[in-house]
């Protein structure tokens, strides 16, 4: 998860993820929508589909990129945005 803060006035959070095949990016995508739902927090837009190997979900101030092994180190996210905090990182 990167802190964008600083540098964005779009959002205050990306959270970056990788998922293994289009059924995961699916269920990852779900989850965090059903699970952020409950919560009260709309799901404003939707871009991409599973079978393209990026999905980005955008909750307002938290933007999540879910994305395929290969989109993932072709975009290289991180790297685009280095001047932003990582606030968590799990591998």
């Amino acid at each position: 998860m990167l802190d964008i803060r600083q540098i964005s006035s779009f959002a205050d959070y990306f959270v970056i993820c990788t998922a293994e095949s289009e059924r995961q990016i699916h269920a990852i995508c779900e989850t965090i929508d059903g699970a952020l739902s409950k919560e009260g927090i709309k799901l404003y837009h939707r871009e991409g589909t599973e079978d393209s190997g990026w999905v980005l979900l955008d909750f307002g101030q938290v933007i999540v990129h879910v994305f395929s092994t290969p989109l993932r180190e072709y975009y290289n996210i991180e790297n685009l945005w280095s001047q932003a905090s990582q606030v968590v990182r799990i591998q």
